[in-house]
């Protein structure tokens, strides 16, 4: 069964697919990933196989590699909208779930690097709940 899945970065300029299926989706809690999303966690897939292509924009993905390390973020140099890393090294597919347009079909696996989790994420799920901005 072949899986295409569909994103883009919040102005548009940057539009990819996925040709393939995720293995698996971590909310990632470490102080890189906190940084790089200016959120409590990242939300990423995972693929080993899957493949990625990119339909407009390409000129228009950079890429930062934190050095001494193996953390990547790719973005769109317009917008800023994070967006997907394929890592040459070890072949894997790392997708931001917040830049697919198209369902995703796979659950979070797990919260990851919980040791390092922002001193104000806990208990969130007590929190009231708005359909839009506060008003």
């Amino acid at each position: 069964m072949n899986n295409l899945t569909t994103g883009q970065c919040l102005c548009g300029t940057v539009r990819f697919q996925i040709d393939g299926a995720f293995e698996s989706f971590f909310l990632c809690h470490c102080s890189r990933c906190r940084k790089d999303s200016g959120s409590a966690h990242s939300a990423n897939l995972f693929s080993s196989t899957a493949r990625l292509a990119w339909v407009s924009g390409e000129e228009n993905v950079k890429a930062f590699h934190l050095p001494g390390t193996r953390h990547v973020k790719c973005f769109c140099t317009t917008c800023g909208s994070a967006l997907p890393v394929a890592q040459a090294a070890d072949g894997v597919l790392m997708v931001p779930a917040g830049a697919l347009d198209s369902p995703i079909n796979i659950r979070p696996n797990a919260h990851i690097c919980c040791s390092s989790r922002a001193d104000w994420d806990h208990d969130l799920a007590s929190l009231d709940e708005l359909d839009g901005l506060p008003g």
